[in-house]
């Protein structure tokens, strides 16, 4: 009981904290203090000042949806909707309710005005692109499927990558899709003759490393050739989804030889 009340107490000093919350903004005086005074006073005293900071009347949340949707209703999409974008986004709104205020609007402002806006709302949500949202946006990009998840190999990787075959006939290749951080176990593709595997990067960021020697940065069009009997690992660079088409060069007694996982400490000391 004692820590319910403690809890509660928490969430009203919260609340207050936020309905005390006072908005200080100089762009009028920074942009027309000289020229218009008067107007940076009203903009950036009275309308911030006082109007933004009646917090416990409606929610900064709140008053960026209102303010957002006045603009783009309006057909205004300069610099003052992007201001508003961003406080939006430090006041709460997700990427995904920011999609859905839009389309709302669209239905009710016009088509072309919620483009306009789109354009604008997709840069400066871009960072928060997460989880199936990123394997989506990630997926768009480029023109060979993201395949399903590889579960025949996912003992073989650190994270999570997908696998989308794409020809089984003369030299098979598939589609191989990282997530961020994901990499595969050091292997070695043997074979007495010829073998080996050829990497195309397809989108995004990865790495390709030999032992004993430094990564290789694989963007798209990177041409990657791994002979046979090599040590070696490759995947995403940690902060990028990746793509690449991995081609099995034949051989003679051929076979994929997995080994130990590249550790955290080898990856992240990759710059």
């Amino acid at each position: 009981m004692k820590r319910v009340i403690i809890t509660l107490i928490s969430i009203a000093c919260i609340i207050n904290l936020m309905a005390q919350t006072k908005i200080v903004q100089t762009a009028g005086r920074d942009a027309l203090g000289e020229f218009a005074p008067e107007f940076a006073h009203l903009n950036d005293d009275i309308l911030f000042g006082e109007v933004w900071s009646r917090n416990d009347l409606l929610s900064l949340r709140d008053r960026s949806l209102v303010t957002i949707t006045s603009l783009i209703s309006q057909g205004i999409t300069d610099s003052s909707l992007i201001y508003h974008l961003q406080e939006a986004k430090k006041n709460g709104i997700t990427r995904t309710e920011a999609a859905e205020i839009i389309t709302h609007i669209a239905f009710y402002a016009g088509w072309p005005k919620a483009w306009a806006a789109f354009r604008l709302a997709k840069d400066v949500w871009r960072d928060d692109i997460k989880g199936e949202d990123a394997k989506s946006e990630f997926a768009r990009s480029m023109i060979f499927p993201i395949g399903e998840p590889n579960t025949d190999y996912a003992k073989y990787f650190t994270g999570n990558s997908y696998l989308a075959q794409i020809s089984t006939e003369q030299i098979p290749f598939a589609n191989v899709t990282f997530e961020p951080g994901c990499r595969n176990n050091w292997h070695i593709h043997k074979a007495v003759k010829g073998g080996g595997q050829m990497l195309v990067g397809v989108a995004g960021r990865g790495w390709y490393q030999e032992e004993g020697k430094e990564p290789v940065e694989i963007l798209p069009g990177t041409v990657i050739n791994i002979p046979a009997n090599v040590k070696h690992w490759h995947g995403a660079a940690k902060d990028s989804w990746f793509a690449h088409l991995a081609f099995s060069v034949p051989g003679e007694e051929s076979e994929n030889v997995w080994l130990e996982p590249v550790t955290d400490e080898q990856y992240l000391s990759i710059e």
